[in-house]
């Protein structure tokens, strides 16, 4: 019996493996300890685990994601740890742990989840497809990492877009084949959890194990930025939803979102630039 640990050097602000370290599990002769940006065969990975084996997870929400699209197809015959390092945790907090918890099984959580199309490109993910705004973060905070900063504040990144940078758009939406159009769009969400932006309850009624396998969009419309930068922190306690004359909830298993003007996107903190569309299937 062997535990395979996978860990991102990049999570936690560069600091993943030694947050990997503290495992007691990580001092274990029968440990193996794989860099998880460095596997490229997963096929020939998996061959090597028996089901008396266990894999745990060190990293946060885009590692997760990584790693549920690189075996995406492939069977993992035993159970699947995550230690929740990263820098928002969105995963973790979900079902109620924070970060550095101790590894729990997330091997439940990981199967028969839904899958985004964008630029005729399909992938898995776990917590949420952020457009409009967030993606706007996203890209912003990108582009500060790129310019050598270290410690991003989406906060203040949300702010300022909503202050002046960012342009709302106008969306027309599809849930389970019915339509709706909205206009002044800062957020059209798809959730899988509860929580994505690093602690934003965006979907708060939202449960990842629904057995309909049904998703929430969550769309923001229709009022002006300054409404809206009033109403927008409350997105962190999920009160944001009871202004139903600017928040508008879905739930359904097919969801397409169709912007006027091209606009950044995130799936899972990982950011898509110039979208028009994307498609969701649960």
């Amino acid at each position: 019996m062997s535990a395979y640990i996978l860990y991102n050097p990049k999570s936690g602000n560069g600091s993943g493996f030694e947050e990997a370290q503290i495992l007691e599990v990580f001092q274990l002769d029968d440990c193996v300890i794989t860099d998880v940006t460095k596997i490229t065969d997963y096929p020939n990975f998996l061959s090597k685990i028996t089901a008396d084996d266990t894999v745990i997870l060190c990293g946060g929400d885009g590692t997760l994601n990584r790693f549920v699209n690189d075996t995406d197809g492939y069977c993992i015959p035993c159970d699947v740890l995550y230690y929740p390092i990263g820098t928002g945790n969105d995963f973790a907090h979900d079902l109620g742990y924070h970060s550095g918890a101790n590894p729990f099984s997330i091997k439940q959580y990981i199967q028969d989840l839904p899958s985004v199309t964008v630029n005729d490109k399909k992938r898995r993910f776990l917590n949420g497809i952020g457009y409009g705004i967030d993606g706007y973060c996203c890209e912003e905070g990108d582009r500060q990492k790129a310019a050598g900063k270290k410690k991003i504040n989406y906060t203040e990144i949300a702010i300022k877009g909503l202050l002046s940078k960012y342009k709302p758009k106008n969306a027309t939406v599809c849930v389970d084949g019915k339509k709706y159009s909205y206009k002044n769009v800062w957020i059209a969400a798809t959730m899988k959890g509860r929580y994505y932006g690093g602690g934003m309850m965006t979907a708060p009624a939202q449960d990842r194990l629904n057995p309909k396998g049904e998703v929430t969009l969550v769309v923001m419309h229709g009022s002006g930025k300054f409404k809206t930068l009033r109403v927008f922190p409350s997105i962190f306690k999920g009160e944001h939803i009871k202004h139903t004359e600017m928040c508008a909830v879905h739930t359904g298993r097919h969801i397409s979102v169709t912007f006027d003007e091209p606009a950044s996107l995130q799936i899972d903190g990982e950011t898509v630039l110039n979208v028009t569309k994307y498609s969701v299937k649960a």
